[in-house]
């Protein structure tokens, strides 16, 4: 009978705690890097050269530069492409198939000096 009310604790707070745990490891994952794109989380900007979008820009390329290095090995420079490139590029990358080059998609894209 204790027995059983245990396991129904445990399971009960199991529940209650166990989103805030993986939520926590999810965010925590990435660093500041994911923390300073989340910053620009829901906002709208003027346009393209409104320096909010500047800085939300930077760090979406800065954090998808440092994120295709660690999942595929591949080191780009945050300053050649855009946010919205790299996000492409990741895609691409998670598709291609293992005899690919890594340089046949970063073709398609055009460099930003």
């Amino acid at each position: 009978m204790f027995m059983n009310k245990m396991i129904k604790l445990l399971l009960i707070l199991t529940i209650i705690f166990g989103p805030c745990l993986i939520t926590s490891l999810v965010y925590a994952k990435d660093g500041p890097l994911k923390s300073q794109l989340l910053d620009h989380a829901g906002k709208s900007f003027a346009g393209a050269q409104d320096p909010s979008y500047l800085d939300y820009d930077l760090a979406l390329r800065e954090y998808m530069t440092d994120r295709i290095n660690k999942r595929f090995g591949i080191s780009l420079d945050p300053k050649t492409y855009s946010g919205f490139d790299l996000l492409e590029i990741e895609a691409f990358f998670k598709c291609k198939k293992p005899e690919e080059s890594f340089d046949i998609f970063l073709k398609m894209f055009p460099k930003h000096p």
